[in-house]
């Protein structure tokens, strides 16, 4: 949610940026219901203090002037009840279109329609030369008799996979790697839940506009998260923290949830693009300060890119364009492994920051050590690292002609073989 102060003087920026991300909400009829609104609020005060001040006086009037003084009293009660009508109706549509209100893109971020107009940053790692006709994750997990599509299927449904033995294996090791690679560099672990509240989806940003994304517990409105992101920000909602306390840095590995909804007949073979995974994610929440939350950016990206070379895989970061960003993210990168079945970069990773977004919905803030009030604080989230989809980079750009899979050499003695494929 943006400063509504903010967005009052400056709705044009609104409307710029509602434009660039591609984000449909009509910015002039929410500036003139926010209008409407002060205009009822104000009238519903003032007639809230004339009553409590009639109220008063009615004990020294005397009767003939008492009943008379009831009579106008009530019908003003009934033109208050109206107005207190008109002003929750007002603010309930009010609060429904600021909901739908775009973040500015940072200027650093480039202009375009979709992920096709992402800008390449940069390149890291050697493409890999086989000499030798590579196979894909499909067959290399069903060669060796460690991943099973088809009764993945039968139990659960289409995008779903069971994975088995050394492969089981291995996603444990590189996702307790990445936990252990956070803890290192100062993150606090966190044991989250994945089935959380309407407010807290809302308070991240994923609702509302991303219901049909997610799984939803109807009986206890209650929703499956599709990252670890939304309950790791959500922890201190509503709270006012300390300025000595910033900035939180937290990581969280946990299932992960997502209905596809619009991918039908896309990415419909292998561990792509599934509705159940493993992600770590790494949340930041720090100070209300620009320039510090875009040095936290790239902190956090570092993070991410350092593990990608530990796994010996090849990757590239990109700046997301605005038509691809979200409605809070002021900038996100990406970094997209080399996949060497679909012969291009798939995405694997995002970084965001949001500056104060996602806080004032959550009502999260501190207070500065100056003693003036309270302010929002800034969130950051990115992956560390996500699962089956680095399962599909491992296998592929790591394989060897006999078909036996290089482990990177950094999760070799937790895996317990050099080699997937070894007995």
């Amino acid at each position: 949610m943006l400063d509504l102060k903010w967005v009052r003087e400056n709705p044009a920026a609104v409307r710029d940026a509602a434009e660039r991300k591609r984000i449909s909400v009509d910015v002039d009829a929410f500036l003139g219901i926010d209008e409407k609104l002060r205009e009822v609020q104000q009238v519903v005060e003032s007639m809230r203090a004339e009553l409590k001040v009639a109220s008063k006086k009615i004990g020294k009037l005397s009767p003939e002037e008492r009943e008379a003084a009831l009579g106008e009293q009530k019908q003003m009660k009934a033109v208050l009840k109206e107005r207190e009508a008109e002003e929750s109706a007002l603010r309930a549509e009010h609060q429904a279109l600021a909901l739908l209100l775009p973040m500015p893109p940072s200027s650093e971020v480039p202009d375009g329609k979709d992920d096709t107009d992402n800008v390449e940053l940069r390149r890291v790692g050697e493409v890999p030369d086989f000499g030798f006709e590579p196979r894909s994750h499909i067959e290399l997990g069903e060669m060796h008799g460690v991943l099973d599509i088809p009764r993945g299927v039968k139990i659960a449904g289409s995008r779903n996979y069971l994975l088995l033995g050394q492969l089981a294996r291995l996603e444990q090791v590189v996702l307790q790697y990445a936990m252990d690679h956070m803890i290192e560099r100062g993150f606090e672990p966190v044991s989250v839940p994945t089935l959380v509240s309407y407010a807290c989806m809302e308070g991240t940003g994923y609702f509302p506009g991303g219901e049909e994304q997610a799984y939803m517990a109807e009986r206890d409105q209650l929703a499956l998260v599709g990252t670890s992101e939304v309950p790791l920000t959500s922890i201190h909602s509503g709270e006012v923290l300390d300025a000595e306390a910033l900035p939180i840095r937290r990581v969280a590995m946990s299932p992960c949830y997502r209905r596809e909804a619009g991918t039908y007949g896309k990415d419909t073979k292998g561990l792509y693009r599934v509705h159940q995974f493993w992600k770590v994610e790494q949340v930041v929440i720090g100070p209300a300060d620009e320039a510090w939350s875009t040095e936290e950016h790239q902190r956090m990206l570092a993070h991410a890119t350092d593990l990608m070379d530990a796994l010996e895989l090849p990757y590239r970061v990109v700046n997301v364009c605005t038509g691809d960003l979200g409605q809070g993210q002021v900038q996100k990168f990406d970094i997209e492994t080399w996949m060497p079945s679909r012969g291009n970069y798939g995405e694997t990773h995002s970084a965001s920051r949001f500056y104060d977004f996602q806080s004032r919905r959550l009502q999260l803030r501190y207070r500065p050590e100056n003693g003036a009030k309270p302010v929002h604080c800034h969130t950051l989230n990115n992956t560390v690292i996500a699962s089956p989809r680095v399962l599909i980079a491992l296998l592929e750009n790591h394989q060897q002609e006999d078909g036996r899979v290089r482990v990177p050499e950094v999760l070799q003695a937790r895996f317990g073989a050099e080699y997937l494929g070894e007995s």
